[in-house]
């Protein structure tokens, strides 16, 4: 099974393609990846070096991919970060090429815009973003990318739920919403929004930076959902694989997430946080 996987990197740490491409390499999925941006780190650290890829060189690869048959038994597109508006011209002409030579091509879009109320990519970028969102058949915002999609308030689970369906309406039939973040009450929790129905996991947060979590926990309901096609299963797995993580990134005292160190967790996390069903 191969994956396209168009995302930020960074020379040290795990976040974008730096941490997409090692969980979906240990859940046994073959990956293509084209980096948005280069940085030397995460800008958490107080600065970073590096700045966003030329697009032309990306479509060229992109070019060079397609004309060698490179694209042939893609099974999803997922697409990340993006370091500047015309990288989601990029994204589009990759999911219409991947398309071509692999009818069924899934397209999973993380619409990275912000967080905890603050958009850090230029407006450019979220227009773009807004303008893959449709062709999207799973998407993965935070609770404050989902308002940004949707324009509706996410202040409560009740919110983020109607938010949530309001996105999925806006695609097809099918179309799966997961929403990181998810205040509730004393936990943290990731809901599922699908035509089955919508689905909650929660997990005691870890009061610590998660750089990268975000990015992993998409590339890993997504492994496992290309895998399984069991949405709950892998809403659960995904979920108590990126807590363990962060959790063991706490205890290190590390600012970077710790997948190597922790990698076991990834394909078999050590407690699972079961995924509930909501009455709707």
């Amino acid at each position: 099974m191969r994956v396209l996987s168009i995302q930020s990197s960074v020379a040290s740490g795990a976040v974008g393609n730096s941490a997409a491409v090692f969980c979906l390499q240990r859940l046994g999925i073959d990956v293509v990846r084209l980096d948005t941006v280069r940085f030397s780190n995460h800008p958490g650290h107080g600065g970073f070096a590096g700045g966003p890829a030329d697009p032309a060189e990306l479509g060229a690869l992109v070019e060079g991919l397609d004309a060698r048959g490179l694209l042939a038994g893609m099974r999803c597109v997922l697409s990340g970060y993006l370091g500047a508006g015309t990288h989601g011209t990029v994204v589009a002409d990759a999911l219409a090429r991947a398309r071509r030579a692999s009818p069924g091509c899934l397209f999973a879009l993380d619409p990275v815009m912000g967080d905890r109320g603050r958009v850090f990519v230029r407006p450019e970028v979220v227009e773009s973003i807004r303008n893959l969102a449709p062709a999207a058949d799973i998407l993965f915002p935070n609770t404050f990318e989902l308002g940004l999609l949707t324009g509706l308030p996410v202040d409560s689970l009740a919110d983020v739920r109607a938010a949530a369906r309001a996105l999925r309406a806006a695609g097809r039939s099918d179309r799966i919403v997961l929403v990181t973040s998810v205040t509730d009450g004393a936990t943290l929790g990731t809901l599922a929004c699908a035509r089955g129905g919508d689905f909650i996991a929660r997990v005691v947060p870890v009061d610590h930076p998660a750089y990268g979590a975000g990015d992993s926990f998409a590339a890993l309901f997504l492994g496992r959902y290309l895998a399984t096609g069991d949405l709950p299963a892998s809403l659960s797995l995904a979920t108590s694989s990126v807590r363990a993580v962060v959790a063991a990134t706490a205890a290190a005292g590390s600012l970077d997430l710790a997948l190597v160190a922790n990698q076991a967790a990834l394909t078999d996390p050590p407690a699972l946080a079961p995924a509930e069903r909501l009455a709707d």
